[in-house]
């Protein structure tokens, strides 16, 4: 008996099946049973056709024990469950069928008397026990319960006594009763195990979500320190592991112009080009925001650097997404397991450190840890504590360096430089420090000190003379920061058109609304704003037209570096006369020689600054100079 359209699913019906096969001593001893009584009835009544029977019961007893034990070692797959359970009912009912008859047989021959209670007893209680003991797959039990009882009870009709028609009822009655017991326990196994399995699936389907970026389909974080754990323990002793974390590089400006769902789709087609150039065995997982990160098994540093470089050049390749055609670079750190690190915490720190020095380098490259790294990095961090410690105990100091009229000669400015003289390894070069502190954050305090240094120090000097400060691009994106430059004006009573805010092309890049916000609300109190290190930018021209700018200070390799000659010439003619259409300063930097100085003023600029005029020196000295200039010119005037 089939169930028909069964909703088990061939997984739940092979472990159903399972517990067929999960006890074979129980069979055994069924079996023992049947051919034992087979045996004695056929001895004990020397009847033919009870002999024949018992010899076919002993051979599909034998049979099906043997049987039992082999499959009972197997794995019965979902596939092969069906095939499974037909050989299992082939020898039980082929079992049933023949213990029935015997018993039948006993019945209907009217042997012994002795002999007929037996064979029945044992058909009776093979029948009702199997019930229960194959209750997982409910068409073999029932199945089995009639195969061994029907002809018993036929054969008690047919005898036709008293006795023999109650026990024919009796028997009739019992076949329900153990059919209902065999669904009953079926129905509550079936559940169980569907249950069980659901349970496990649904757990299983949490643990892959749980370990999946929903964004890119690829691994998250979590995902990805458990596949890095079984990569490593799995690493053959002659292969290595290949760890490649890449950062996108200007991210940020796809969100802000683009919004978040043209951003989600470029890391999606990020994680699609990742995963056309990985490995087939590799694992992609998005770190977070716009980090990515590649591991993967290699046979040496060449075949990593070949990756490295195919992955750069994908992820450099133009996006198209919504109309919008987008080119978004990378920065890229790599590092191998055991070559940088004996594990997996250690090979994401020199990784991490590789992708710092990529981003550092400016980007779009890729970088490979090496030990200097570490060293570097132990040297910024011993930087960056001394300096903070430096700003307390005031090792700092402002020098100033003189901008001057071309023309007149005067001095209409200082540009104020700080310098560090540390107490034990001597005076710290700015270009030391000055990017560790705009790294680490520490640039926000060390700038505002400057700014508050410089203006206290020009409210000293002639009110035609004024300062120039540089600004950091982080410094202007910190909180509040027009509130610190305008605290301190008040706090050194300087005139706000004295004090001049020197800003470079890079400010741009990142932030523009945020900086315009910044120069406008300072431009309304008087500040100047200044664009330094003009034409080593991209987009000089736009940013003059879009921002308050009353300076323009012409970067030094146009004056003084080795590319100087006649087209520096006619750059610096062509801004200086842009400047003197729009009523701005133009400013050379870096003169060192007269006939630089007479060159660039020939050109057009108005202002110079250099060694020639003088190096920057510390504030008492800058008055010196600004009174020895008052003096050489009180004559001349009084003469004229």
């Amino acid at each position: 008996m089939r169930e028909g359209n069964d909703p088990v699913d061939d997984r739940v019906r092979a472990l159903l099946l399972g517990t067929l096969y999960t006890q074979p001593t129980s069979l055994a001893i069924g079996a023992i049973n049947g051919v034992a009584s087979a045996v004695i009835a056929a001895y004990v009544t020397d009847n033919r056709l009870l002999v024949v029977a018992s010899i076919l019961l002993i051979l599909i007893a034998v049979t099906r024990v043997a049987l039992s034990h082999w499959i009972g070692r197997q794995t019965i797959l979902p596939e092969h469950a069906r095939r499974w359970e037909t050989a299992y009912e082939i020898g039980a009912f082929s079992y049933s069928i023949m213990l029935g008859l015997i018993a039948a047989l006993s019945i209907g021959l009217q042997v012994n008397g002795h002999v007929q209670v037996m064979t029945v007893a044992v058909a009776l209680c093979y029948g009702t026990g199997i019930a229960a003991r194959n209750a997982g797959r409910p068409n073999i039990a029932i199945g089995q319960l009639f195969l061994s009882l029907v002809p018993v009870i036929i054969a008690l009709f047919y005898v036709g006594s008293l006795a023999y028609i109650v026990l024919a009822i009796t028997v009739t009655l019992l076949v329900p009763a153990m059919m209902s017991i065999s669904l009953n326990v079926f129905g509550t196994l079936r559940q169980s195990i569907t249950e069980a399995q659901n349970n496990a699936e649904l757990a299983e389907r949490m643990q892959i979500l749980a370990r999946t970026d929903v964004v890119t389909g690829i691994a998250n974080r979590a995902g990805l320190n458990h596949e890095l754990t079984e990569k490593s323990l799995a690493l053959p002793a002659d292969r290595k592991l290949m760890l490649l974390w890449a950062d996108l590089d200007r991210f940020k400006e796809v969100n802000d112009t683009l919004g978040h769902p043209v951003g989600d789709k470029v890391l999606a087609e990020v994680a699609k080009r990742l995963t056309e150039q990985a490995p087939k065995s590799a694992t992609l997982a998005r770190f977070g925001g716009d980090e990515f990160i590649m591991v993967c098994e290699i046979d040496a540093r060449k075949q990593a650097e070949d990756i490295a470089s195919h992955v750069l050049g994908e992820i450099s390749r133009p996006f198209r997404l919504d109309g919008e055609r987008l080119t978004v670079g990378a920065s890229l750190g790599v590092a191998l397991l055991p070559d940088d690190g004996a594990d997996i915490a250690t090979l994401m720190q020199c990784a991490d450190l590789a992708l710092y020095h990529a981003k550092v380098g400016g980007g779009q490259t890729v970088s490979f840890f090496d030990a200097a790294m570490t060293r570097d990095l132990v040297r910024r961090r011993e930087i960056e504590a001394e300096l903070r410690a430096a700003i307390q105990r005031d090792e700092l100091s402002i020098f100033f360096q003189p901008i001057v009229d071309l023309e007149t000669g005067r001095i209409r400015a200082f540009e104020a430089l700080v310098r560090w003289f540390h107490p034990e390894k001597g005076e710290l070069r700015p270009d030391e420090f000055i990017p560790v502190a705009e790294e680490t954050g520490v640039i926000i305090t060390l700038g505002n000190w400057i700014t508050s240094q410089a203006a206290k120090a020009c409210a000293q000097w002639p009110e035609d003379v004024s300062v120039a400060v540089n600004l950091s691009p982080a410094q202007i994106r910190a909180p509040g920061a027009a509130l610190g430059i305008h605290n301190a004006l008040r706090e050194a009573g300087l005139d706000p058109s004295r004090l001049e805010l020197e800003v470079t092309e890079s400010l741009f890049l990142d932030d523009d609304e945020n900086t315009g916000r910044f120069m406008d609300e300072l431009s309304a109190l008087g500040v100047r704003f200044a664009l330094d290190d003009f034409g080593t930018g991209f987009s000089s021209l736009g940013y003059i037209n879009k921002f308050p700018f009353k300076k323009i200070k012409v970067d030094r390799s146009f004056v003084s570096g080795p590319n100087v000659g006649r087209k520096s010439e006619a750059i610096i003619r062509a801004v200086a006369k842009m400047g003197s259409t729009l009523e701005m300063d133009i400013v050379a930097e870096g003169l060192e020689t007269v006939e630089q100085v007479n060159a660039v003023r020939d050109a057009g600029c108005n202002l110079g600054q250099g060694y020639y005029f003088s190096r920057a020196v510390p504030d008492y000295l800058a008055v010196m100079l600004l009174a020895r200039e008052r003096d050489e010119h009180e004559p001349r005037q009084q003469v004229l």
